[in-house]
This record gives C-alpha cells, structure tokens and sequence, in this order.
C-alpha cells in the first residue's frame, strides 16, 4: 500500500513537470515562434496559456512594443553642396515575427542597425534634392513622410513596420553656423545704422521746422505787438487831441504842471532861463 502511495505521488511529479514543460503563456504586449527542433512552426499566437511538445518544441518571445531607435546626429550635404548636421529617430515595431528573426535573428541591437542604414541613406537622398532653405523649413513635413514609405517598403522584408521617422533638429556644423552668426550680425548692425541714420536726419528736419516755425510764430508776435502799440499810439494820441480842443487853455496848463513837476523833480536840479520865458508863463 505505502509503495503503491509513493509510485502515484512520483507519477504525479512528472506530470506537473511534463505539464510545465508544455504550457507558455502569451500576453498582449509579445509576439511568440513556437520552434520544434530548432524550425519555426508556428506564430500565430494571441494572448492567453497555449501548449507545446516538451523537450521537442521551444518558445521564443519578442517584444511587440513600439521601439524607438534614437541615432547619433549625422552630417548631410544639401543641393547647394552646403553641410547639415540631422539628427532624427524613428518608431518602428515588428510586424511579421517570422522574418524578423530570420533577418535579424531576433536581436534588436542588428535591427536598430540596419534600420539606422535605411533611414541615413534615405535622408541623404532627400537631403541632396533640395536646398538648405526647403530642408530646414519649407519641406521639412514631405521629407519625413517620404522616408518613412521609403523606409516602410525596405523594412517589410525583415518583418519590420515603422511607424514614425521624425527630424527633431537641423544645424549647421559649427564652422558655417559662426560664419552665418557673423553674417547675421553684420545684417543687423546695417539695419541699425541706416535706422539711426534715418533718425538723425528724422531729428534734423523737425528741428529744423520747429526753428523755423519758432522764428514765424516770435517774428508773428512782435508784428501783432507792434501793431497793437501803433493802434494804442494813435488812439492816444486821438484822445489826447479830442481832450486838446475841448479847453485849450487847461490843457495847456496841464502839460506846463507836468513839466514843472519833471523838471524840479530833485532840489539840487538848477534850470538856467529867463524868468520871463515862456516856460514860466503860469507862474505869473
């Protein structure tokens, strides 16, 4: 009885064993090649448990994720045989398991190699047809589209889809870009003396017609004055020659009192004059 116990509890460990050995899990975020004896039997295979023959079958699992192949920046000549330095990266995915691992042979780090060759020959045919200006902005969009179709016929045959190729900046190599700030320097210093030139010649001309119409408006002013004072001149003149012939006599009177008061003003003034003059006429 013990030993018939033992024989069904040894039983029993192998088959838990075989069952290990024949059971693999898939998930959503893998793609499996189910191989027997080293040749790929299958891959169709969804998420889930799914069994296979122990000791005769192996399971290789891939990422199904989307990867990203960031590349060093690379030097591209332009139409105008001018030099950009791109640096870009590209999304890519497996698409078709089977190829993938018999072109790649499931390594990655190779798949990022021969990727990285089909997007740098790709850009630097884009590249050598246009210039430095429809690279930088005006196509910027077409090239990045066009390289990832280009890039999408090369890669399906080693079971790749990429999904995106992206141009994330484009420079000048550092001996143009001083050359260029140079250039652009001298652009805008140019702008800002002619600007300061049309300034100053801006200042002169208002300043030279706020003189004038300072000398117009003072030259207007003392016109004006002069007239005013001639007016009032003559309407005195007027008044006192209306005031004149009313009494002749008291007017006469009058102007004599002022001049004695303007004369003898001090008490040290001395007038040497006839005592019968005229001048003394009212003193009588």
């Amino acid at each position: 009885m013990g030993q018939a116990k033992g024989l069904i509890g040894i039983l029993l460990a192998v088959a838990v064993v075989i069952a290990s050995f024949s059971i693999f899990t898939v998930n959503e975020r893998e793609k499996v090649i189910l191989f027997r004896l080293g040749e790929i039997v299958s891959t169709d295979y969804g998420p889930g448990l799914h069994w296979k023959t122990p000791f005769v079958n192996n399971v290789r699992k891939f990422d199904a994720r989307i990867q990203t192949l960031d590349a060093e920046p690379e030097r591209y000549l332009t139409g105008e045989k001018k030099n950009l330095i791109v640096d870009s990266f590209v999304k890519w995915r497996i698409k078709d398991v089977s190829n993938y691992f018999t072109a790649t042979g499931g390594d990655a780090v190779r798949a990022n190699l021969r990727l990285s060759q089909i997007i740098k020959d790709g850009l630097r045919g884009e590249f050598a047809k246009r210039t430095i200006k429809e690279a930088v902005s005006g196509e910027r969009l077409q090239i990045m589209a066009l390289i990832t179709e280009q890039a999408n016929r090369q890669a399906e045959a080693f079971g790749i889809e990429i999904v995106d190729v992206r141009i994330k900046r484009i420079d000048f190599p550092p001996e143009i870009s001083d050359s260029v700030y140079r250039r652009m320097r001298a652009e805008r210093e140019g702008v800002a003396k002619d600007l300061r030139s049309r300034g100053a010649e801006s200042a002169e001309t208002i300043r030279a017609e706020a003189d004038r119409q300072r000398t117009v408006i003072i030259a207007d002013a003392f016109r004006d004055a002069e007239i005013i004072r001639g007016e009032g001149d003559a309407g005195a003149t007027e008044i006192y020659a209306k005031a004149y012939g009313k009494d002749v006599e008291f007017y006469s009177l009058y102007r004599s009192l002022n001049a004695y008061k303007t004369t003898f003003g001090s008490k040290s003034d001395i007038l040497v004059i006839e005592p019968d003059s005229e001048f003394f006429k009212y003193f009588k």
